[in-house]
C-alpha cells in the first residue's frame, strides 16, 4: 500500500509544481503588464489551490505510513532525527514547508477574491503564490525525484 501511495504522491508532485509554476508566472505576468483580471486568471489560481490541496491529502497518509518518518515508531529520538539530514528532511522540514506552502496559497487565493479591481488582485496573487513557490521548491526531494 505505502508504495502506491508514494507513486501517486511523487507523480502527483510533479503536476503540482507544474500548475504552481504557471499560476505564480501568470500572477507576476498579470500584475506587471496591467492587464484585466479574467475568468482564466481565476481558474489559474484556483486550480493550484486544488492541485495543493489534493498533494496535502496524499502527504498527509505518506506522514504516518512511510518508513521514512520516523517519529511514531519510537526507535528514534527527536536529537538523532535533527541530525540526520535525511531524516530531518522527511520527518520535518518537507512536511512543514509544504504545510506553509499550501497555507501561503490558501491565503492568497483568499485574499485576492476579495480585491475589487485587477492590479490589487494580481499583486495580491503574486506576492503570496511567489513565497509559497519559493518554499516548494526549497524542500522537495530533489534526489528522490532524478
Amino acid at each position: 500500500m505505502y508504495e502506491a501511495i508514494q507513486i501517486v504522491h511523487s507523480y502527483w508532485a510533479y503536476l503540482v509544481v507544474l500548475i504552481v509554476t504557471l499560476a505564480t508566472i501568470n500572477a507576476l505576468a498579470g500584475f506587471f503588464t496591467k492587464r484585466e483580471y479574467a475568468p482564466k486568471d481565476f481558474r489559474v489560481s484556483l486550480f493550484a489551490l486544488i492541485v495543493t490541496h489534493i498533494q496535502l491529502l496524499i502527504g498527509i497518509i505518506i506522514f504516518f505510513v512511510s518508513p521514512m518518518v520516523v517519529w511514531f515508531s519510537g526507535t528514534h529520538k527527536m536529537g538523532e532525527i535533527m541530525k540526520d539530514a535525511t531524516l530531518r528532511l522527511y520527518n520535518v522540514e518537507h512536511p512543514t514547508v509544504m504545510i506553509l506552502t499550501i497555507v501561503f496559497i490558501t491565503m492568497g487565493y483568499s485574499k485576492h477574491k476579495k480585491k475589487l479591481t485587477s492590479t490589487p488582485k494580481f499583486k495580491t496573487l503574486a506576492i503570496f503564490y511567489t513565497v509559497a513557490w519559493v518554499l516548494m521548491l526549497s524542500r522537495i526531494p530533489w534526489a528522490q525525484w532524478f
